[in-house]
Parts: C-alpha cells; sequence; structure tokens
C-alpha cells in the first residue's frame, strides 16, 4: 500500500488530498486533476487497473476518469468506464465497501482487512474534525455512520485509519471516540446559543465558533445548518 499527497493544500484539505494505491493497481480518491500528481500515481501503481472513490467531493474525484480503467463510486453520477455503483457491504479489490452518509449522502468507507486499515475518506480525518456538509450532508446519518465505523473498529480489530485529508490514525477508536463526543459537545453549544437568542446559523457560528479561524466560518455555517436540521427534526 502506498500514499501519494496531492498538491493542493488548504484549510479543508490540511496537507492536500491523500491518494491511496493498493496492490493491483487500485487506487482510492485520485484527486485533483494534476499532471505532476497524476504522474506519480502512475509510477507507484505501474497500471492503474480501478478507481474508487469515497465520495464525489471534487478534491478527491476530479482525475478519477484520467486512467482509462473503471471508476466506481455509490453515485453513479461518478462511475465511469464500465464501473457500477458501490453496494453497501459488497467486497471489491479486496476491500469491504461500507456506505457511512453523513459528511456527504454518498461517502463510503473501504475496510481493508489484509492490513486492518480502513480508508475513511472525508468522514474522520488525520487531524481536526470533519464538516457536515448541508444541504447534501446531514448530522443524523453521520451519528450513525461514526458509530457503525466505531463498532466495526471494536468487532475486527482495526489497528488504523486511512483519511482522505491528514496523517494516518493510529488510534482509531481513541478518534472515533472523540468525534462522537464532540458531535454531542458542539450540539449542546447550538442548543444554548439559539436558547440565548441566536435565530440564524450565522449567528449560531459567531457565538459558537468564536475562537476558530474565520476562514473556516463558512464551513462552520455548513455544519451549523445540520444541526440546526438535526435539532429541528
Amino acid at each position: 500500500m502506498k500514499l501519494c499527497l496531492a498538491p493542493n493544500p488548504g484549510l479543508m484539505t490540511l496537507e492536500g488530498t491523500n491518494t491511496w494505491i493498493l496492490p493491483g493497481g487500485v487506487v482510492i480518491d485520485p484527486g485533483p486533476l494534476d499532471d505532476g500528481h497524476l504522474a506519480r500515481v502512475r509510477e507507484a501503481a505501474g497500471e492503474v487497473t480501478l478507481v474508487l472513490l469515497t465520495h464525489g467531493h471534487q478534491d478527491h474525484s476530479e482525475a478519477a476518469t484520467a486512467f482509462d480503467c473503471p471508476v466506481r463510486a455509490w453515485d453513479d453520477g461518478f462511475c465511469a468506464a464500465g464501473g457500477a455503483p458501490l453496494v453497501d457491504g459488497e467486497s471489491v479489490a479486496g476491500l469491504r465497501v461500507l456506505h457511512v452518509p453523513g459528511h456527504t449522502s454518498d461517502s463510503v468507507a473501504f475496510w481493508y482487512a489484509a492490513s486492518s486499515s480502513l480508508f475513511t475518506g472525508d468522514t474522520v480525518l488525520g487531524r481536526g474534525t470533519s464538516v457536515v456538509a448541508h444541504p447534501d450532508g446531514a448530522l443524523a446519518p453521520y451519528l450513525t455512520s461514526l458509530q457503525r465505523l466505531r463498532t466495526l473498529v471494536e468487532n475486527e480489530g482495526v489497528q488504523e485509519l486511512l483519511p482522505g485529508h491528514g496523517p494516518t490514525v493510529t488510534k482509531p477508536a481513541e478518534v472515533l471516540d472523540f468525534y462522537l463526543t464532540h458531535r454531542e459537545e458542539r450540539l449542546a453549544q447550538v442548543r444554548a446559543a439559539v436558547a440565548a437568542g441566536a435565530t440564524t446559523a450565522q449567528d449560531v457560528v459567531e457565538r459558537v465558533y468564536a475562537d476558530v479561524d474565520r476562514a473556516l466560518w463558512p464551513a462552520a455555517e455548513r455544519s451549523v445548518r445540520a444541526q440546526l436540521d438535526y435539532l429541528a427534526r
């Protein structure tokens, strides 16, 4: 298994998109359409035989069709070259597919039993926490997905999380527990902000995310909209 880091660092992408290469030329999340990055992926893979997407966001999927091979994703709009949509629980190229909606409705994770590794896309990052990308993403399914991954870690002995951005997570149970606790804490803060008079998502962001870099406030507002929708339901 090899990692090719895409040259697209940023506030949301951290060091860049992690493109993972498995034996047999299987590529997970080929990343942006950057010639240098694609050349490194081809060199590491030898021959790319299959592209798998954890979700359709451009920083993961833009280069999906650059390798002249089947592309598979949960959303059939991203499938290409004869690649069929992914199915929850199926096995593909030694990976088990797990539908984990929340960050986006089409998010999937891949359990790789051969190395006790779990590819998490943007559902769990290597550093910090993920955005629930409202309106496509939603908090209720995200919480369910986090719990599903936590159960998998417990039952299957997952040793590491290989995220779409950031470093490898070597304490998967601890990090997933943190994610679940963090979401509950944020919900409590949002409830308190609304009780104190916040009437819009922006109002909530200004109260709850006051200590967060303002450049991240637009992303925070999307998560707050998902939280407000969750509380309203």
